[in-house]
């Protein structure tokens, strides 16, 4: 068990500003008409005001003027005069209609904010994307204007904090199957014999749910071993030290057994290891597998692996292809009409 640890002393602290929050509605008429302004030409709005400050919105239908901005529109807010030092925040939004209520893919929106008395966008939007937020030649830019007024509010307090020690749910779950301590259900497997918990099983699995008692056939005690150590903790179980040949039929038999418990999760797992390991020799005798119990992913990974040989005279003279080819003919013709659009392409 982990030792105590000691409480840590931290302080909090809360900021709750005074905001008031202003919207100007920007119309410009005409859109086509102000082509050719230049860069640089700015069209300016009707000075508005928002939490004690006046403001206008500055736009540029040809670009600020500065390098780059040539094929943009740009747009700026302007601070035209302040009585009280403040900071503020803004959202323009540029719309098809003076409507608020239009949906989020007929607006643009950038957020920009400063002490400046002028900031904004100097690449809002490309002149050539812009035609699109037009209706009937007229462009309305809605600007949305937050002042953060007088010195925000400090709220302070002191706080102890307990450092909470992670989670051990899985390793204790691990070590519940493994002592077999409170076990209420008992499997035997050939003739190993496995104590297990109904609950634990009932939760992971429905077929186990429905069925959870009796004799285990045409299962091998390792494959049942590494099932349960999955339900009870959600992980693979380690098969370093298995050779290679010898740990790819495991993973199969692991994924036969997935299917047949309904754990899909695991089933997904077994999956992905097959998908990785994919050979000449071996890729026949997994797609006759992933057909056989609807592993979709695996077997669309096996088609595309054939389909990128260069050769497939090493596959056919496999054991796996003489059984894939009597076991599930009609793969067959799927890999050769998949291949001929392979090739195509």
């Amino acid at each position: 068990m982990a030792a105590a640890q000691r409480p840590v002393a931290t302080t909090f602290s809360r900021c709750v500003p005074n905001a008031v929050r202003g919207r100007h509605l920007f119309e410009v008429s005409s859109y086509s008409l102000n082509k050719g302004l230049g860069p640089g030409t700015f069209i300016q709005s009707a000075v508005f005001s928002v939490g004690g400050h006046d403001w206008c919105v500055v736009y540029y239908p040809e670009g600020d003027g500065t390098d780059g901005s040539d094929d943009y529109v740009s747009i700026f807010l302007k601070h035209v005069m302040s009585n009280t030092t403040s900071v503020t925040q803004l959202a323009p939004t540029m719309v098809t209609t003076v409507s608020s209520a239009m949906p989020p893919s007929n607006r643009v929106t950038a957020d920009f904010s400063g002490v400046n008395p002028c900031w904004g966008l100097r690449k809002f939007m490309q002149k050539c994307l812009l035609v699109g937020y037009l209706q009937d030649d007229r462009l309305m830019i809605e600007c949305d204007v937050t002042v953060i007024k007088g010195r925000p509010v400090l709220e302070s307090q002191r706080r102890c904090k307990i450092q909470v020690p992670p989670s051990n749910l899985l390793e204790n779950l691990g070590i519940l199957l493994e002592t077999g301590e409170g076990a209420d259900v008992t499997f035997k497997v050939e003739e190993v014999i496995f104590h297990a918990h109904k609950v634990v099983l009932g939760i992971q699995s429905p077929v186990f749910k429905a069925e959870l008692y009796g004799l285990l056939e045409d299962m091998q005690p390792a494959i049942f071993k590494a099932l349960l150590y999955f339900m009870y903790t959600d992980l693979m179980p380690d098969i370093s030290n298995v050779g290679g040949e010898e740990r790819e039929e495991m993973v199969k038999h692991l994924l036969v057994a997935a299917d047949r418990y309904g754990v899909d999760r695991m089933k997904v797992m077994c999956e992905s290891v097959l998908a990785q390991r994919l050979d000449v020799k071996s890729v026949a005798a997994t797609l006759a597998l992933a057909d056989q119990y609807n592993c979709s992913k695996l077997r669309e990974s096996c088609i595309d692996f054939i389909n990128s040989l260069n050769s497939t005279e090493d596959l056919q003279a496999s054991e796996g292809y003489a059984h894939l080819k009597r076991a599930s003919p009609d793969i067959i013709m799927e890999i050769w009409e998949k291949g001929t659009k392979f090739r195509k392409t």
